[in-house]
């Protein structure tokens, strides 16, 4: 079914509607930010190489282009001069970054350029390093000892070199995604919800930092409402959700009614798998964030928006419940049975 987009237009200014471009509008938090900037009344347009997802379709103005195609995206802008906020929500393959970011971050330059626009950038917090202290605020020293912190921390840099060179830019840092596939929940801890199985990443007492998508996009559009009080460059963090593996099982278990069996991520197992998958082999070296507690301070964009949007943890996972909860019942009514079962055998036994 189609979504609705109420939009909010009684807050803007009546001289004009101001205009968002967002890149990468086809993915995970790109459709979230359309969605976002429509509701609060901006007049969005959304790159894509492919369809977009049907929620966007009657919300936004679908500009089909490749991001590293700049020209074709400028003629497609009735008025690129129009354009006051860019989201950079492109999302390139995980294994490939360090041939892919660079010219995909020189592409967005030169279109913010083109529009004088302000970037605004998903920011995570690969930039610190395999030795991150718990509390990450906008001071945090970088630490590059791994590729991902490298990539990041030189993709940053680059943004704010070209900053007030036409352009300007805004990264705002945040936890892994909630929403959406291609996640670490539906990928691992929650893809085997539906036999009542929970998979836990690392040591499962540790705080981990989280964003569900659609409070993410909120924050963004206020932040673009707030562009005039911005310096050229400036980053913020956002804290969304600290929940442990404890925390989010327990929520898991309050949604489905029902203990969760706790199973052990396989990192030996992913280690062979990486051997043929350079996906994998991109991944296994972050296994250090499930190994170190970490949390976000998002003093100083509580100071520049007010109240942050944050649902809480159970509404956040909401979507990654089985699709068909009776089957989950099912697999844990009989579980129980043939438990209640071995005990009486155990017991006839004893007697």
């Amino acid at each position: 079914m189609m979504q609705t987009i109420e939009r909010d237009t009684q807050s803007l200014p009546k001289s004009a509607v101001p205009t968002v471009l967002v890149l990468g509008a086809a993915g995970r938090f790109g459709s979230e930010a359309c969605l976002a900037f429509a509701k609060a009344g901006w007049q969005v347009y959304a790159q894509a190489r492919k369809d977009l997802p049907r929620s966007l379709v009657q919300a936004v103005h679908f500009i089909e282009a490749d991001a590293l195609d700049v020209e074709g995206i400028v003629r497609q802008l009735p008025s690129p001069q129009s354009v006051k906020i860019i989201v950079h929500a492109l999302n390139p393959d995980y294994a490939r970054w360090d041939s892919l970011l660079p010219p995909i971050t020189e592409a967005v330059i030169q279109l913010a350029q083109r529009c004088g626009a302000r970037v605004l950038i998903p920011g995570n917090v690969y930039n610190f390093g395999s030795e991150l202290p718990e509390m990450l605020t906008e001071s945090t020293p970088f630490v590059s000892n791994t590729e991902k912190a490298r990539q990041r921390i030189a993709m940053e840099q680059r943004f704010a070199e070209a900053s007030g060179q036409g352009m300007t830019a805004s990264i705002i840092r945040a936890g892994d995604f909630i929403g959406g596939r291609g996640t670490w929940l539906d990928m691992a801890i929650a893809k085997s919800l539906k036999k009542s199985e929970f998979t836990v990443m690392g040591p499962q007492h540790l705080p981990h930092a989280w964003a569900y998508l659609p409070d993410l996009a909120r924050a963004f559009v206020k932040v673009a409402e707030h562009d005039h009080q911005l310096a050229a460059y400036e980053v913020f963090h956002y804290p969304g959700i600290t929940a442990s593996m404890n925390e989010l099982q327990a929520a898991f278990q309050q949604l489905l009614g029902l203990p969760l069996q706790v199973k052990t991520m396989p990192w030996t197992l992913l280690h062979v798998v990486a051997l043929f998958s350079p996906l994998m082999r991109a991944v296994l070296p972050m296994r250090y964030l499930w190994q170190r507690p970490h949390r976000l301070s998002g003093e100083k964009l509580m100071r520049l928006i007010g109240p942050l949007p944050q649902v809480s943890l159970q509404q956040a996972l909401r979507e990654y419940l089985p699709q068909e909860p009776s089957k989950v019942n099912t697999i844990q009514q009989k579980k129980t049975r043939d438990q209640r079962a071995r005990r009486q055998n155990w017991s006839e036994l004893s007697s």
